[in-house]
This record gives C-alpha cells, sequence and structure tokens, in this order.
C-alpha cells in the first residue's frame, strides 16, 4: 500500500519545500515529513499537485510511457473561434516540437474561487474560459499552446492528472488516499519454468 496526497495549490507558491529567496513554498501547506511532488506545477500555476513518498508510485504517475491525462481550466485573453479550438485539438507547433492532440472545450466561467492577486482586468479585452486536457508535460505546455493561437493565457488551474481531481479541496487543503500498489518482483527473482505437460 501507498499514501498519495492531493494538495491544491494556490498561486505563486513554488512547488517546493525549501526557498532560499524567501517565496512560499509547500512547506508553510502541507507538514508530512519525506514526502516529494509527483511532478511539477509553476509557480503562478494553481491546482492539483500529487505528492508522495513512494519513488515507485512518484514513476508510476509522471512516466511519460504512462501518458496520464491532466485536465486544466484556462482562462484566456480574447475569445478564441472554432478555427483556433481546432488547431488546438489537432496539436500546436511549439519551438520544441507539435503537440499532442488536446481535448478542448469551451467553459462558462468555472468557479475557481478568488486569486490572490487577481487577474488583470481590461475593459477592452474580454476574457474566456477553455478546459483544455493533454497526455503531454512539456514546460509550461499550456500556456505556451494558447499563445501559439493568439490567446495569451491569464489564469491556469490544473483540476485533474488520471483519476485524481481537486473537487472538493479549496485552494491550500489536501487530502490523502491510499492506494494499492502491484508488487515488484524483487530483483534477482524469477519465475521458475513449467516443467513439459504430461
Amino acid at each position: 500500500m501507498s499514501t498519495l496526497y492531493l494538495l491544491h495549490k494556490p498561486f505563486q507558491v513554488l512547488c517546493q519545500f525549501t526557498d532560499d529567496s524567501g517565496r512560499p513554498t509547500l512547506a508553510g501547506l502541507i507538514d508530512v515529513p519525506g514526502i516529494y511532488p509527483a511532478g511539477r506545477l509553476d509557480f503562478d500555476s494553481e491546482g492539483l499537485l500529487l505528492l508522495t513518498a513512494d519513488g515507485q508510485l512518484n514513476h508510476r504517475i509522471t512516466h511519460p510511457d504512462q501518458k496520464q491525462e491532466k485536465t486544466y481550466w484556462v482562462q484566456v485573453e480574447g475569445e478564441p473561434d472554432d478555427h483556433a479550438l481546432k488547431a488546438l485539438k489537432h496539436g500546436v507547433t511549439l519551438k520544441d516540437g507539435p503537440t499532442r492532440p488536446a481535448k478542448v472545450r469551451r467553459l462558462i466561467a468555472p468557479e475557481v474561487g478568488d486569486r490572490h492577486p487577481p487577474v488583470r482586468h481590461r475593459a477592452s479585452i474580454p476574457t474566456s474560459w477553455l478546459e483544455i486536457t493533454i497526455t503531454e508535460g512539456r514546460n509550461r505546455q499550456v500556456r505556451r499552446m494558447t499563445a501559439a493561437i493568439g490567446h495569451p493565457t491569464l489564469r491556469l488551474v490544473r483540476t485533474r492528472i488520471g483519476p485524481w481531481s481537486i473537487k472538493g479541496l479549496a485552494s491550500g487543503a489536501w487530502r490523502s488516499e491510499t492506494l494499492h500498489m502491484p508488487t515488484t518482483p524483487k530483483r534477482g527473482a524469477h519465475t521458475p519454468k513449467k516443467g513439459p505437460k504430461r
């Protein structure tokens, strides 16, 4: 059995437990010894962060071969048209190559709570919300994807990683789950060969 911690990381909190510059870190939110993040979430992004002390579980969550779906609620500048959304769905080309196709849909402003400080407001430029689901984990990928279609990201909230979500977790809150992990054969162990059928 392994324990997984689900944390709703607030805006402008580092995804680590120490910082020489004195910026807010995870240490101010969750006091559980020996755990570390399974993956990353940018300083200026919010939402679901998974943490564990189990290296095998961390690997299962983060390894690219697992292709865990990650879902984000994204507030963007302007109102993307159908052509822009189609580009995201088929994959856009970034400096490090084309992205895999994404799942994308428009959202009515979701209930995500206030952000401190709030997103800048410009009376002449509307904003809108998208739900974007990807299976990659490139650096600042969703922000770069929306910029590529001409709609910069203003606010980014990760709501789901694989089967885990932030549903019911307020910003800064966390909960734990106990998982039954498959056993891994010990090094040197082998499965005896079966004899011939008689």
